[in-house]
């Protein structure tokens, strides 16, 4: 199972279908979408705004008519670059929805939604809080005595 459907399906309630073989096709679908838009954004996306992004997943509804794409900024910039390269996918939408259309054949082209992909920031904050609290008990459990 790829990320596409796992971690943002199993938070937002967008993961499998009704019946397994639903799910397992809007699987399916949710990951060529995922590397589609991926070299699409590499190769045929000019807008400066955009730059280097990365499509971390894709969320597909049930009936596949409409698209969450999950996407982060690529390189140090990234909380300064996140708007304007929304601004620019949000532009580059009908674009891109029309290349899909072209190479996947599917009966209806999703509509796509981008969204910043937050997971990787909220991991490390989480991540920095964790090693805040093991270095404090480490600290206390050297303690100020002589003994240790």
């Amino acid at each position: 199972m790829s990320r596409a459907s796992a971690s943002h399906g199993a938070s937002t309630g967008h993961g499998a279908g009704p019946s397994a073989g639903a799910g397992a096709r809007q699987q399916r679908i949710a990951a060529q979408l995922q590397r589609l838009l991926a070299r699409l954004l590499r190769t045929l996306v000019k807008d400066p705004r955009v730059g280097n992004v990365t499509v971390t997943a894709v969320l597909l509804t049930p009936d596949l008519r409409m698209a969450t794409v999950y996407v982060v900024p690529f390189g140090a910039a990234r909380a300064t670059a996140a708007a304007g390269m929304l601004e620019g996918l949000r532009s580059a939408a009908g674009f891109l929805r029309g290349q899909i259309s072209r190479e996947l054949r599917l009966r209806h082209t999703p509509r796509l939604s981008f969204e910043l992909d937050r997971q990787l920031d909220q991991a490390h904050r989480l991540t920095g809080l964790i090693d805040q609290a093991v270095a404090s008990d480490a600290g206390r459990e050297r303690g100020p005595g002589p003994d240790r």
